[in-house]
């Protein structure tokens, strides 16, 4: 089975080294061992976005050995973007906003998705910038309707700012294929980046 020694090598490297030897190989499980919990996650994620079946063991002072057997190639993401396997170290900056309805405050819905607009478009307005924002439920319609919340995510997004959206909240409204903006994610994701955020604004 063959292994990448990706320890020592900073991110996006094991992911971009992971990535050429699925595109070589295609079919044959193979393992990856990385040396930091970023790098870990980066990879995993990449794994599952590729369509492989991933795990990961290690730790704790050791190097995390990641195991990935392809499987069907029909279901990878087709995008490939480095940025979005940075490897930024969580920091006093390191703010993320969670936005989680297509909705803000209770009343009218009307009402609700307007402030939303005016919401999402403040952020651009707003120092520091986050490192992620975070879109789940109701909120990823926000990706796939015209509007101010639209554009200004993908000015964020040009600016460096990572936007994921829930793709099983994609799935669920059938709007997969609407998406303009963001990187389709999953809820370990979403947790892990909570987890580690240095502060988390929503508004709600």
């Amino acid at each position: 089975m063959e292994i990448l020694d990706c320890k020592g090598m900073n991110c996006p490297e094991p992911v971009l080294q992971t990535k050429t030897y699925l595109e070589k190989t295609g079919k044959e499980t193979f393992k990856v061992l990385v040396d930091n919990e970023a790098s870990r996650e980066n990879v995993l994620r990449f794994g599952r976005s590729q369509g492989c079946e991933v795990s990961a063991v290690g730790g704790q002072g050791e190097s995390f050995v990641i195991t990935l057997i392809p499987g069907d190639s029909s279901s990878a993401a087709k995008s490939f973007r480095e940025e979005d396997y940075r490897c930024d170290l969580p920091g006093d900056n390191n703010l993320i906003y969670v936005i989680s309805s297509d909705s803000m405050g209770r009343g009218s819905d009307e009402l609700g998705w307007a402030l939303l607009q005016t919401y999402v478009t403040t952020i651009t307005e707003v120092s520091p910038l986050p490192s992620h924002i975070l879109l789940y439920n109701g909120a990823v319609k926000l990706v796939t309707a015209e509007g101010k919340a639209l554009e200004a995510l993908q000015a964020l997004e040009k600016k460096g700012v990572t936007i994921w959206v829930c793709g099983t909240c994609l799935e669920f409204f059938k709007i997969e294929d609407k998406r303009k903006a963001g990187t389709i994610t999953n809820m370990f994701d979403i947790m892990n980046t909570m987890a580690s955020a240095a502060k988390v604004v929503s508004p709600f």
